[in-house]
């Protein structure tokens, strides 16, 4: 990643509660979906439904197609509880995203959600500044 990449934040991922609270809460750092991507870098982390960025991580790696028991052996980082029985996989090609360096935003920070956006969503570069001032970054005229 270069300076310029660590220092912006691209794209917004949507993702539901209570997920999204244990991916801040650093519980979960795997973010299971049905399909690769290969972004990668400081992203922001949108609650699903709210029209609000809520934090930032890194998108660090994106593995698989994982096996059912790959998924098993990992469970803790997808999220579920060590009572949690998982017997499937959630999508007939299952991926999961690692994610690092998590960080809750003080306050959420709203956007303009487009329509039919269900993964990700380009974030307005105001949007962009008052998430990075967020966190003490610098933003694109700043870095």
């Amino acid at each position: 990643m270069n300076e310029n990449e660590a220092c912006t934040v691209l794209s917004g991922l949507l993702i539901r509660a209570p997920w999204i609270n244990l991916i801040l809460e650093g519980s979960k750092t795997w973010e299971i979906r049905g399909t690769h991507t290969g972004k990668r870098g400081r992203i922001a982390l949108i609650q699903s439904g709210t029209g609000t960025v809520i934090g930032v991580a890194e998108l660090v790696d994106a593995l698989g197609p994982l096996t059912l028991s790959d998924l098993v052996a990992n469970a803790s980082k997808a999220g579920f509880d060590k009572h949690d029985r998982v017997l499937n996989l959630p999508y007939q090609r299952t991926f999961a995203w690692v994610l690092q360096r998590t960080h809750r935003l003080r306050q959420p920070v709203p956007y303009a959600h487009p329509h039919g956006a269900v993964i990700w969503v380009s974030l307005a570069h105001s949007v962009e500044r008052d998430v990075l001032e967020q966190i003490g970054r610098p933003t694109r005229d700043e870095g």
